[in-house]
């Protein structure tokens, strides 16, 4: 039965004309009801009764001037919300006031008119009570025949200052939702056990589960106020661990007045669960750097490039040269780059690194003056059995693109490198090391020489969450499908940092950089894998995924490192970014070795590749991977020699 009458209400809404002739006839009844109580039947005279109507008459014209103006009567009366009913008192003294006002002027030149200011204020309040309780009434009923199946979800709202009190409102006022809120969590001690909006505030400690438990709550709506403040923190993890659904909102300048949708609503990321400290950089330094030059960006299709390339945007670069062998992803960032930036200076060519009379012929044209260089292969067991691509992209590309920084007298040259280069146990690591090594040794072998030339600088860090293949989107596309969730070992953790994060810090490093350091970031704390697939299984309120182990891949490593055991750092003035004193190499050996090297990638036998690679970084030790066997040879020879 329910169900047919509120499919019959669904098709039918009250005209605005009606409901606006609803509320004149308030007026009117708020009015003779007044008089009634105020004068009697028998003290309603013809003077009286006169002057009553007048007083109506300004009334009805002033309210319906502040009902058009404030658009009262524009809404469903059965999905009033907080904001409709406070409309409605904002016209109502606005209505009154012009009213008040008439009656004053009527009054000077009729001192005998007859209206005290007690009869007028109650005729506010009654005219008032009727509006707002029609509202209520109409909402209260319909929920009452059409809602019996749907049960309200109780919530806590987490934060109790402006943002999260006009959640709270929000939500209370609009049907749409459907959820209760039965408290508040503050961090604030003195707001503890008080009450607000008719419900008790509590503290963000242990004793929180249990009173959550205890009033059927399994979801916390975190205001965006409260949601800045604590992302960086371990506090929101913590409801994640205790299965308790997260939610927060837009932010409150994005609401245009109101929340009036389970849009404006949005599950809290397992991003902003990872304790990281905020990153502030030096946007002047960096700004000074990159302004008015011409600046180039491999790999620019990439995650890490992409959002270089719309930081270095912002700094109002002369030119921006993106290259990349990857021909959509580049597409769609020259789109991204017409609509946001409209008057920079793009070039946006698709060309490989390692081809090198087209990348000469690039920089011959274009003479870029500030490079970052990003671009290379970095999926650790796609390398594995890619051995020569590795070191055809990876170093011969980054040989390439680094000469030709000198030769085309460019002042920065930037390479993104990465912590698996660190005692490298799998091919894509050990690539990367050694394109440090040349860049290192290039940079010194120019420092000895006298000239001015290219600062090189290389950067180093750990995993970015959501960049392309990483294990974040991966997690959430498995979850997305019902699973399983695959995790290669139980204890393997990992080093995060978000791609605007890690930019920001290659930005800053470059233009700190004077040439032949490499600069490690501070990554933060670990993150256990297996922890992180639990939080986005429960982030997803998804039931019954399953988490299955498929074993380490090859060359992978239960943790990264972000310095060799050899190694030592040194601070810089950014608490966030050190420089690492490493070996260094002679310039002319070691460019005779990686010739070398590149020289047999050509012929791919990866045994002979592998072990050139393990000839230049001796610490390069092969982790569940068929060149293992090399290691145990080089073993050998080296005990024979001894």
């Amino acid at each position: 039965m329910s169900k047919f009458i509120q499919n019959y209400l669904s098709r039918r809404v009250l005209s605005r004309t009606a409901i606006l002739a609803l509320d004149i006839l308030m007026i009117v009844f708020s009015c003779l009801f007044m008089y009634l109580v105020r004068y009697g039947f028998d003290g309603l005279t013809a003077e009286i009764r006169s002057d009553g109507t007048t007083v109506g008459l300004f009334l009805i014209i002033f309210n319906i001037i502040s009902f058009v103006s404030l658009r009262t009567f524009s809404g469903i009366l059965r999905f009033s919300s907080f904001t409709d009913l406070l409309r409605i008192v904002y016209a109502l003294v606005l209505g009154y006031v012009l009213t008040f006002i008439a009656i004053v002027i009527i009054r000077k030149s009729n001192p005998l008119f007859h209206l005290d200011n007690l009869t007028y204020i109650s005729i506010y309040f009654l005219n008032t009570f009727l509006m707002i309780f029609s509202r209520i009434l109409v909402k209260e009923v319909y929920e009452t025949i059409t809602g019996s199946d749907m049960k309200p979800v109780n919530v806590f709202i987490y934060g109790t200052k402006e943002a999260g009190i006009s959640v709270a409102k929000a939500l209370k006022g609009n049907n749409e939702f459907n959820y209760r809120v039965l408290g508040f969590i503050s961090d604030e001690s003195h707001m503890i056990g008080k009450e607000l909006m008719g419900v008790t505030i509590y503290e963000n400690n242990q004793d929180i589960f249990r009173i959550l438990v205890s009033k059927n709550v399994h979801t916390i709506i975190v205001s965006p106020q409260k949601m800045e403040e604590i992302k960086n923190s371990a506090l929101l993890a913590n409801f994640v661990d205790h299965d308790i659904s997260l939610l927060t909102t837009v932010p409150i300048n994005e609401w245009n007045g109101s929340l009036k949708s389970k849009e404006q609503l949005k599950d809290i990321q397992i991003e902003d669960l990872l304790p990281r400290d905020p990153i502030r950089i030096n946007m002047i330094e960096i700004a000074s750097n990159i302004e008015g030059k011409r600046v180039m960006v491999t790999g620019a299709g990439g995650s890490i490039g992409s959002e270089i390339v719309r930081q270095v945007a912002s700094f109002n670069p002369n030119s921006i040269i993106l290259i990349d062998q990857a021909e959509t992803p580049l597409h769609n960032l020259k789109l991204e780059l017409k609509e946001k930036w409209r008057d920079l200076r793009t070039e946006i060519l698709v060309a490989n690194v390692s081809n090198h009379s087209r990348m000469d012929k690039i920089f011959s044209k274009t003479r870029p003056q500030y490079i970052f260089h990003a671009a290379a292969y970095k999926h650790v067991p796609m390398m594995e059995v890619n051995v020569s691509e590795a070191i055809q992209t990876n170093v011969l590309g980054t040989k390439i693109v680094a000469d030709l920084s000198v030769k085309y007298n460019a002042n920065k040259f930037v390479m993104v490198s990465t912590d698996k280069a660190v005692n490298p146990s799998n091919v894509m690591g050990c690539s990367k090391r050694i394109c440090e090594i040349y860049v290192q040794s290039l940079a010194k072998k120019i420092e000895k020489s006298g000239e001015k030339s290219t600062q090189f600088i290389t950067t180093r860090f750990g995993n970015v969450l959501g960049s392309n293949g990483s294990v974040i989107p991966l997690f959430k596309d498995q979850i997305k499908h019902g699973g399983p969730v695959t995790v290669t070992h139980p204890e393997i953790i990992r080093y995060f940092m978000t791609i605007p994060e890690a930019c920001q810090l290659v930005l800053e490093a470059g233009a700190m950089g004077n040439g032949g350091e490499i600069f490690i970031f501070d990554m933060g704390k670990p993150v256990k894998i297996l922890d992180l697939a639990k939080r986005m299984i429960r982030l997803s309120g998804s039931k019954n995924i399953k988490i299955e182990f498929t074993g380490l891949r090859n060359g992978e490593k239960l943790y990264e490192e972000l310095l060799n055991h050899a190694e030592y750092t040194k601070p810089t003035h950014h608490e966030k970014i050190m420089i690492a004193n490493v070996r260094e190499y002679e310039y002319d050996e070691i460019s005779r070795m990686i010739d070398s090297l590149i020289k047999v990638s050509y012929e791919y036998d990866d045994m002979r590749t592998v072990r050139k690679m393990k000839e230049i970084v001796p610490e390069f030790q092969s982790i569940n991977s068929p060149f293992e066997a090399v290691d145990r040879v080089l073993e050998k020879v080296s005990k024979e020699t001894l």
